[in-house]
């Protein structure tokens, strides 16, 4: 006689979606590697970034900037994961310090937990796709970089010709760092 499994508390939902985007995507990467080598990665983040920056045109909302929108984006993207994530309106544009990068250290405890990891550090990966997604979605006059900085990194989406500050919804005053899940 089996017994209904009982509900998961919304943050095992969330353990276990990222988990299975994880898998998913490690898959993917497999997949790809195996089959059509550094090539078929190359294409693949171009295929990816080529069908995310149409989502991102159909989604954004009015009045939002491509380059605010898009900068929203990987905020979230990073807090999904826990990561220590603050936005600093600039002159030039905005910046995006992840001081502690959730998605590096999900796959570091993947790790440990004895998981086959395709890349050693998703950081290359996700700066390649991210850029290339900057590129076909943002203001042909933004610049969209990243820096890797110990385990997090600084993304800068900036203009020769800003005017004023943009804003990342979710910064507080302080630009203190968020973290996705309030307690951690």
């Amino acid at each position: 006689m089996t017994s209904e499994p009982s509900p998961l508390d919304p943050a095992e939902k969330v353990d276990l979606w990222r988990q299975r985007f994880f898998e998913a995507q490690a898959a993917a990467e497999e997949f790809i590697l195996g089959e059509h080598g550094e090539e078929g990665l190359a294409a693949w983040i171009q295929a990816n970034s080529r069908i995310t920056a149409k989502l991102l045109q159909a989604q954004r909302p009015a009045g939002v900037s491509a380059t605010d929108h898009f900068m929203t984006r990987l905020q979230r993207q990073l807090l999904l994961y826990d990561s220590a994530v603050t936005s600093e309106p600039q002159p030039s544009g905005t910046v995006l310090r992840n001081a502690d990068c959730g998605i590096l250290r999900y796959r570091k405890q993947a790790a440990r937990a004895g998981v086959v990891l395709t890349f050693s550090s998703p950081c290359p990966y996700c700066q390649e796709l991210n850029t290339a997604i900057a590129a076909r979605y943002v203001e042909p006059d933004v610049t969209v970089s990243c820096e890797q900085a110990g385990d997090g990194c600084t993304w800068r989406a900036e203009s020769p010709h800003a005017s004023g500050s943009p804003h990342v919804p979710g910064e507080d005053a302080a630009g203190s760092p968020h973290r996705g899940r309030a307690g951690d």
